[in-house]
């Protein structure tokens, strides 16, 4: 068979020390491989490359469409992308996916039972990374979930677990109080739950949902997330198994995917060789299967669980009484690449055959509705008169209303503030001000224009607008809070 071609990029702090040790493993272990190496990363982005990575880099990852990556150090300060942020929306690599699976007896864990896939969605979410400072005082990010995204990977966590022989997807959001973001990403999971009609499926809210996983993971099996919950809840599910270096991080799309530990560089024990490789090594494991060859991924999976079963371990899961040997980086190799070609006898070998069981072809579905504009939030920068919404409220019915947009509510940080009577509520200098047609009839962009005309020349400072639709008839826009 021939070679397929990787990008490889050796990474910062400890990245160049447990690729080197990855790669001999994949060397001794007969991977075919062509490997293309690239530089990215800090001092990519210290040499004028905002998003730490260059033209020739990209052309690489264009070609093979296969990326290897060990972990990257972002400088401090701002004015720098995330580099897998920037990779992932690149190249569409909505879904990542991380198992995490307890090792017990070979590693010390609370929950030996433990074997739960999470399953990430990676380009949306606040992950977008619009952020702007509107005040002094208020910074604001947006949340963005759209529905075929949201389609996507809900429907990748399902074809996942019928591939893999799992038993049950479960759908983590907060939609009892984002319900429009949060409340479609549920939605959507229950629309797309009853095609897989062999699956269980069920739904947790995600404060008491990581509560659960993190005291009884072994209720568990495939849990499909939003972006952020996902990057924290899988942390949190790793170290449950015995350490955040096993963790294992596969960023999936239609053309291209890469492959990486979840963990940092952690510059601290850089250059000491005692970092443990298992996470990037592990990583090699789903990445040679989406490559077609899966006879080594088994031989280089087997090989590790042999390693750790007879108790040669680095130092982050080293064991008085359970462990045999402490070993540094290029040890641990070392003792996975002796044990080639042998199985675990107390773990559980793995098999893997030629299909890969995380190809990522997902249709969604077209939305179509009927959509009509009936108002605007205005956002304004305001910190006079002691901030009283009395005042500000007052003053906006006088001067900007017009038969066609009324203001209705002015909120701040969310709380109706007016027409509402507040007790002692704190006030930022940050106000949203609802303006809508008493009639409940559309509203033209023009008289809109002619509103903001108005609050400029009565000196006001706005700050942003939302325009308030409904589609098909139904609000799509939220309530302020005590409205």
């Amino acid at each position: 068979m021939s070679n397929v071609p990787i990008t490889v990029a050796y990474g910062d702090g400890i990245g160049p020390e447990i690729m080197k040790a990855s790669l001999q493993v994949l060397q001794e272990a007969g991977a075919r491989l062509d490997i293309e190496t690239i530089e990215i990363g800090e001092q990519v982005y210290l040499r004028g490359h905002k998003a730490g990575i260059t033209d020739q880099a990209w052309d690489s990852l264009k070609r093979t469409k296969v990326f290897y990556k060990a972990p990257i150090t972002t400088p401090q300060g701002g004015g720098y992308k995330s580099l897998n942020v920037t990779i992932r929306t690149a190249f569409g690599l909505f879904a990542n996916v991380r198992p995490c699976a307890s090792y017990y007896p070979a590693i010390d864990t609370k929950h030996p039972l433990m074997d739960v896939v999470i399953i990430r969605e990676n380009e949306e979410d606040l992950y977008a990374g619009i952020e702007h400072r509107q005040t002094r005082e208020v910074y604001q990010t947006l949340k963005l979930i759209s529905r075929p995204g949201s389609e996507k990977i809900v429907r990748y966590a399902f074809e996942f677990a019928r591939k893999n022989g799992r038993r049950k997807v479960t759908c983590f959001t907060k939609d009892n109080i984002m319900k429009m973001t949060d409340g479609t990403f549920h939605k959507v999971f229950n629309e797309i739950a009853n095609d897989y009609p062999e699956i269980k499926s069920e739904h947790w809210i995600i404060d008491i949902g990581t509560a659960k996983l993190a005291d009884q993971p072994e209720q568990f099996d495939v849990v499909v997330v939003p972006n952020l919950y996902g990057d924290i809840l899988s942390d949190v599910a790793v170290q449950l198994t015995g350490s955040v270096g096993l963790g294992v991080s596969s960023n999936i799309g239609e053309e291209m995917a890469m492959f990486e530990a979840i963990h940092g560089s952690a510059p601290d024990i850089a250059g000491r060789g005692i970092a443990n490789p298992s996470g990037l090594l592990l990583a090699a494991v789903p990445m040679l299967i989406h490559i077609g060859q899966g006879d080594v991924a088994e031989t280089l999976h087997n090989a590790w669980l042999r390693t750790i079963e007879d108790g040669i371990h680095t130092s982050d899961i080293y064991r008085e009484g359970r462990s045999t040997q402490r070993v540094n980086t290029n040890e641990f190799a070392q003792a996975v690449i002796a044990r080639l070609g042998r199985e675990p006898e107390i773990l559980r070998p793995v098999r893997y055959g030629t299909e890969s069981p995380m190809d990522a072809h997902m249709a969604t579905t077209t939305v179509t509705a009927q959509k009509a504009l009936i108002g605007v939030d205005v956002f304004l920068d305001w910190d006079e008169n002691d901030r009283d919404p009395k005042v500000l409220g007052k003053m906006l019915q006088e001067k900007l209303d017009s038969p066609d947009l009324k203001l209705t509510m002015i909120t701040n940080r969310g709380q109706n503030v007016y027409p509402t009577e507040t007790l002692d509520a704190f006030f930022v200098d940050h106000w949203r001000c609802r303006f809508m047609n008493p009639t409940e009839a559309q509203v033209t962009h023009q008289q809109i224009v002619d509103l903001l005309q108005r609050a400029a020349d009565l000196g006001l400072d706005f700050i942003k607008t939302e325009h308030l639709y409904t589609f098909d008839g139904e609000p799509a826009f939220s309530t302020g809070a005590g409205e």
